[in-house]
């Protein structure tokens, strides 16, 4: 069974198998381990590693299951484009994957980039409002160079930012126990879950736990991608839990719970446990480092801005190529399905992804009067919301499947029969479109049905008194990214030539 129109033999032809077991590995220990979210769950205290477990076990579990099936069922170039294709139809899949696509240069030149830009200023020099917008463009396009480069290559890109991330969160862990001996730690407080603080929290917590997909984007591109994927999937889940919880729980014993911020919270930790090497806090929080701690300080910072650049860059590579098989099968402008011959890589859709980026940076700097932490915090919600949209409607596509091509061998099947598969299915779905809920509305039940409490007080911080401005900034670009989906669908069926003629294409 091919799922693809023929539009897509081409480009197919000049795709290359680069992809190892241990490079899907460490992708996606790349793609899972955002520096970005660190800060945002430990700002909302010890609540943050109950709901990090709970969710674990509801979300992050079940999602891998799902995932593993529909990847190892249809190794086929695309993933999820291909799998909600063959459940839901060209059009669902193809509108659905332009709003998975837009995710990343939302998501790179909003959060991603000002949390590079603020880690260099607060480690190195200011910029000024000019070295910002210069810094954030050399970001931008520095990922878009390493994403179009050729797998070959690019693939070391994720696999030395995973790295990077072992080594970094592993020396702040090591500094964090040489810090309790040396200065004690803060009383821990209360882990108690409330339903407050699941609202408030559950958007970064399941963020952090996407990404399984991306590698199955790249299907044809990966050695025996039927047996690399659950082993991937497995190995590297277990370690991203464990790489989340250790900064989080490190973060909360050593900065003081008025001082941590979605934006600096990972980047204050770090400078304060530093201190140990060399440096001092003043009465009123201040760090200053010095000698070892500086230098120290200056390697660490160069770490988290590698992290987050490689994190775009995993993202990239999987939702462009996601992107550019949706085009050449007919669901986008023929000409952003091109793949390079020279590279193999969706080389269009990275420059026009990097354009957008650019242009995501300067309207959002523009638009919040250069508040780095309303920048944050609008940037961030709106990647978030953007990318669990697309899962509403991805992720029901394994019972869908199941029940229109239960003949199609399933080298790995979700155990237990459709009563697991259902609750596998259900339970991700139902908390992906509650996250979305939260996003657009913060706050969302508060207060309600006799309970305390007031909604108003679930909006990010530096949106205090101002839920117009943040749910506009939220459901405008939405709305925006749905109705470029359906300009593509449209410009898709005005010039493709495809004839879906072959066993299981759905027209």
């Amino acid at each position: 069974m091919d799922a693809l129109g023929s539009g897509w033999d081409t480009q197919r032809s000049r795709l290359r198998r680069s992809l190892r077991r241990v490079d899907v590995v460490f992708f996606l220990l790349c793609t899972l381990v955002g520096l970005d979210t660190i800060g945002s769950v430990a700002a909302k205290g010890p609540e943050g590693l109950t709901w990090m477990i709970v969710l674990a076990v509801v979300f992050f579990l079940p999602y891998g299951m799902l995932v593993a099936e529909l990847g190892t069922t249809f190794p086929v170039e695309g993933g999820p484009y291909v799998w909600t294709k063959l459940a839901f139809g060209r059009a669902v899949a193809g509108v659905n994957q332009v709003l998975y696509w837009l995710t990343n240069p939302v998501w790179v030149g909003g959060s991603l980039t000002i949390i590079a830009v603020t880690t260099f200023k607060t480690f190195f020099v200011d910029l000024g409002q000019t070295g910002t917008y210069i810094a954030g463009l050399v970001f931008i396009w520095a990922g878009v160079l390493a994403v179009a480069t050729s797998l070959r290559v690019g693939k070391w890109i994720p696999t030395a930012g995973a790295l990077a991330r072992v080594v970094l969160l592993g020396f702040f862990a090591i500094s964090v126990i040489i810090y309790g001996f040396q200065h004690g730690v803060q009383p821990f407080g209360d882990m108690s879950p409330t339903y407050t603080g699941f609202i408030a929290l559950v958007p970064f917590v399941i963020f952090n736990y996407v990404g399984f997909e991306l590698p199955t984007a790249a299907t044809e591109e990966m050695a025996d991608p039927q047996k690399t994927v659950p082993f991937a999937i497995l190995r590297s889940g277990v370690a991203s839990v464990l790489l989340y919880g250790g900064p989080i729980l490190g973060i909360l014993l050593v900065v003081p719970a008025g001082r941590l911020s979605g934006l600096s919270g990972f980047i204050d930790a770090c400078k304060t446990v530093l201190t140990v090497y060399g440096g001092e806090i003043s009465a009123d929080g201040t760090v200053t480092l010095t000698g070892s701690g500086q230098l120290f300080g200056t390697i660490c910072a160069a770490g988290l801005i590698v992290g987050l650049l490689t994190s775009g860059v995993s993202w990239a590579i999987g939702a462009h190529r996601a992107q550019a098989v949706a085009c050449a099968d007919g669901a986008g402008p023929r000409w952003l399905g091109e793949i390079s011959a020279k590279r193999g890589t969706p080389v269009r859709v990275n420059v026009l992804s990097g354009i957008l980026a650019s242009i995501t940076m300067i309207l959002a700097l523009n638009l919040t009067g250069g508040s780095a932490e309303k920048y944050f915090a609008a940037g961030l919600g709106l990647t978030i919301s953007m990318t669990f949209v697309t899962y509403v409607v991805t992720f029901p596509s394994l019972l869908v499947l199941r029940k229109k091509m239960p003949d199609v061998e399933r080298p790995f099947r979700v155990p237990g029969g459709w009563g697991t598969a259902t609750v596998v299915t259900l339970l991700p779905t139902i908390l992906v479109a509650f996250t979305v809920a939260t996003l657009i509305w913060p706050g969302l039940g508060v207060g309600w049905f006799g309970t305390g409490g007031d909604p108003d007080d679930s909006l990010p911080a530096s949106f205090a008194g101002d839920r117009l401005s943040y749910t506009l900034s939220q459901l405008v670009p939405l709305a925006g990214a749905i109705l470029i989906g359906m300009v593509f669908i449209s410009l898709g069926r005005e010039k493709s030539e495809l004839r879906d003629d072959r066993v299981g294409a759905p027209q």
